[in-house]
């Protein structure tokens, strides 16, 4: 008896009910994980402060944080914690969300999303050609910032403590780590 694999689309996303949870479709196939906790929203609203600070001063995009729809595909739909879309992709906003890869997905880990976002999500942001990726881990506290080469994603950073780092690709960002963890 041969079983046949169920490919989700956009189509049946938007049906998915908003019930707290956070789905996403990874090349078509569902992916259910629970709402993220208080340490990892103030984690999240630490990292956008200071990102959306840094990128509203230098007029070089826009930055946003979940929970929003990243359409990589129709069949790859994810809510990254955080996207940055420089200039040139401020075009990829639409009504739906970002419609096709943001300059630099962020994603912090949770204890139920450790392997997702260690490697379904990195292999799909790879695959769907984003340009930047960080994981941030808040039980190592630390932070990973990756770069897409042709053979995809090479570690440019991991930084934890109080010394500031400029994670790709924000040349002068000066972040603090330490600065993150509440």
């Amino acid at each position: 008896m041969a079983t046949h694999r169920v490919v989700l689309s956009y189509k049946e996303y938007e049906a998915l009910p908003a019930d707290g949870r956070r789905y996403e479709i990874h090349e078509g196939e569902l992916s259910v994980t629970p709402a993220p906790s208080p340490q990892h929203q103030m984690i999240s609203r630490n990292l956008f402060r200071i990102l959306d600070a840094h990128v509203k001063a230098k007029g070089i995009g826009e930055v946003l944080y979940a929970p929003l729809d990243v359409i990589l595909s129709d069949t790859s739909i994810v809510q990254p914690d955080i996207v940055y879309l420089d200039r040139t992709r401020l075009g990829a906003i639409s009504h739906r969300g970002v419609e096709g890869p943001p300059t630099l997905a962020v994603e912090i880990i949770s204890p139920s999303t450790t392997l997702i976002d260690r490697s379904t999500k990195h292999q799909l942001y790879a695959r769907h050609a984003v340009p930047f990726f960080w994981l941030v881990d808040p039980e190592a506290r630390m932070v990973e910032a990756f770069v897409l080469g042709s053979e995809g994603y090479t570690l440019a950073i991991r930084a934890s403590g109080p010394d500031p780092v400029s994670p790709p690709p924000f040349s002068d960002l000066a972040l603090v780590p330490a600065s993150l963890w509440p």
